[in-house]
């Protein structure tokens, strides 16, 4: 069977109305199906580079040096993508972090990979 091929049909390019750089206004009714929606939450201090024999031989009080200075700021990302930067904070011996700057709509859209 073969398919049936319309010939002479009108074809016009599609038409869109133009983006607009206003804020959205979002339904606040429908957000709170989210708000319970877990999110990975993950802070980077740094990295390094390691060959399988220098990761062998560490051990209980090894010191891994990493490519960031203390008190640099650290990336915070959400579900893998880039939100904001922050500052690492210790609050009654536990590590969080301050959160500095948020990136703004256009700089994580900019990220995207």
């Amino acid at each position: 069977m073969q398919p049936h091929v319309a010939t002479n049909v009108p074809v016009s390019p599609a038409q869109f109305q133009p983006l607009s750089m206003e804020p959205v206004q979002v339904n606040e009714a429908n957000i709170g199906l989210i708000l319970d929606v877990p999110l990975q939450i993950t802070v980077e201090l740094g990295r390094t580079k390691k060959s399988i024999k220098e990761v062998l031989e560490l051990a209980t009080g090894s010191i891994v040096e990493l490519d960031k200075l203390a008190g640099e700021p650290v990336e915070i990302q959400v579900n893998g993508q880039y939100l904001a930067k922050g500052e690492v904070v210790v609050i009654d011996e536990n590590f969080g972090v301050r959160i500095t700057e948020i990136a703004s709509p256009a700089e994580r859209a900019a990220r995207l990979k």
